[in-house]
């Protein structure tokens, strides 16, 4: 069977200051399909219309989205967990008396506490906002997989003090963090789809930049940290390649003679 390649999304293929995936590393993805499984282990939810676009663009064989708490290949979901509604209402309230940003996008609408810090972040990195936002506390009605902070790495880790059952991996650009069960991660996500396709993790590839990348650098075969990476990250992996403006996946492709 075929081994399998792995990418994070977020400066690692998606370049932030472009806002564009490099068309070198498109080029690697379409030379890598014909011997590899190519997967995105990413805390995105690639089926949020803010993603989207990126989802087709790139054509994954499978994805491991929200670092593991939800596994696709193709339409089939192959897992999916979601947080218990003591939990979510817990973290809300948490968040409401600290006076963080903390919510999840469903759909075209937006279920923050504390709203105007999101505005005020996407009008920083973006120059725009057309989110629409929701009561937050209408996601106790529904099924939510991981939710996300929007601010400083201080708020992620005074979260991370009072929810030990959780996890808060920083954003690649550190101005917010994923807020995910400790159970799940890219690594446990990726091994399920090893099963899937009848190969190992020892045979895999995983690229990754930030430190919600760790877990499965560590845990595959072959761990590639960006040099655009965190140190940390940089410093676990088995090869570093160059920044991702600089042909860093095709670039780390060609070494490992993938292409």
């Amino acid at each position: 069977m075929k081994p399998i390649v792995s990418f994070d999304m977020d400066m690692t293929l998606l370049d932030h200051r472009t806002n564009e995936i490099p068309d070198s590393a498109m080029e690697a993805i379409r030379r890598l399909r014909e011997n590899y499984v190519i997967v995105l282990a990413t805390g995105r939810d690639m089926d949020s219309h803010f993603s989207v676009g990126l989802r087709d663009l790139v054509k994954a064989d499978a994805i491991v989205h929200t670092n593991g708490a939800k596994v696709t290949v193709g339409d089939q979901v192959i897992r999916e967990s979601h947080m218990s509604e003591d939990l979510k209402r817990r973290l809300l309230a948490f968040a409401t008396e600290h006076g963080l940003a903390v919510g999840v996008t469903i759909g075209n609408d937006d279920f923050y506490t504390n709203p105007e810090q999101v505005t005020k972040n996407d009008l920083e990195r973006w120059g725009d906002c057309g989110r629409q936002y929701r009561d937050p506390w209408k996601l106790l009605e529904m099924d939510v997989p991981s939710m996300c902070y929007i601010g400083s790495p201080d708020g992620a880790a005074l979260m991370e003090k009072a929810f030990p059952e959780l996890r808060f991996p920083l954003f690649a650009g550190k101005q917010g963090a994923d807020i995910i069960e400790a159970k799940n991660s890219k690594a446990n996500g990726l091994e399920l789809l090893c099963r899937y396709f009848g190969t190992s993790m020892k045979e895999a590839y995983a690229f990754g930049d930030s430190m919600n990348d760790y877990e499965i650098i560590k845990a595959v075969g072959t761990g590639i940290a960006m040099g655009n990476g965190d140190p940390r990250l940089k410093a676990a992996a088995d090869y570093v390649t160059a920044d991702i403006g600089d042909g860093g996946i095709y670039k780390a492709c060609v070494h490992f003679g993938l292409i």
